[in-house]
């Protein structure tokens, strides 16, 4: 019986995930290397990807910075009050309740050009909705908790007797988190970035909405992929999914690694 459901698990697990990543590879080589690299070089293409990395990088920066600060706020600061810290907490889990083209929809209805903080920002030369500030805050909105989730468990755990004996000796905040709080935190905050960078890398739904998806101007890897199999060019399709594919194996791969030198740490 154990044989069995250990059976069953393997079947599913490949069903679901090793057999499309399999499908996409073959699908990519349906006309050999020419198609492969046909979808692959073509400038909508070259566009896509430099958007998606553009957008992954200023995602990246930006949670990593605030959603450090965020957890050391959530966990450390007692002037914010208990109730304030639950109702903060829920905030933060608020993109796991919703779907992303929920997120992306509240966006345009926010910021966009017929709102009146839209029309703020038009008039001073700033596009929000259709343009990449858009796209970046769509995707700030479904990776903001990836961090905060995985710093705050660690804070939680260490305690803050270490940071009180350093400002004890006299040690600045600034200090005290460099030589004390980082060290503790750092490979789970590596392991945030790695989820958060995946998780930007595949974003579709809520920047499909705010970008308006227009070629090699607000298009990204995610949205290309979407047209080319509307457009059934599923070859090119296959090609841009797979060098997508390979990035996230890749970013899996580290993340097991992070994950490794955080239960050592």
């Amino acid at each position: 019986m154990r044989r069995l459901w250990i059976g069953c698990t393997v079947f599913v697990f490949g069903l679901l995930l090793i057999v499309p990543v399999i499908r996409i590879a073959m699908g990519a080589w349906d006309e050999g290397w020419s198609g492969f690299s046909g979808g692959i070089t073509r400038p909508e293409t070259g566009h896509a990807l430099l958007m998606t990395g553009t957008i992954v990088v200023i995602v990246t920066l930006i949670n990593t910075v605030f959603g450090v600060m965020l957890s050391l706020y959530l966990v450390r600061a007692t002037w914010l009050g208990r109730k304030l810290k639950q109702l903060l907490n829920s905030i933060v889990d608020l993109p796991f309740a919703v779907s992303p083209v929920i997120g992306g929809l509240m966006i345009v209805l926010l910021l966009g050009p017929d709102t009146a903080l839209g029309a703020i920002f038009n008039w001073a030369g700033v596009d929000i909705v259709y343009a990449l500030p858009g796209m970046v805050i769509a995707t700030l909105f479904v990776t903001f908790p990836l961090i905060v989730r995985e710093v705050m468990p660690v804070l939680q755990e260490i305690g803050s007797q270490q940071e009180e004996a350093a400002a004890t000796l006299g040690a600045s905040a600034w200090t005290t988190f460099w030589r004390v709080t980082w060290p503790s935190i750092r490979w789970s905050v590596v392991y945030g970035v790695v989820l958060t960078v995946a998780r930007a890398l595949g974003e579709f739904g809520a920047v499909l909405v705010v970008s308006g998806n227009i070629i090699n101007k607000t298009q990204t890897a995610t949205t290309l992929v979407y047209q080319d199999v509307e457009n059934f060019n599923l070859t090119a399709a296959n090609a841009v999914a797979l060098v997508l594919a390979a990035g996230s194996v890749t970013l899996l791969l580290f993340m097991e690694w992070a994950k490794s030198r955080k239960e050592v740490h």
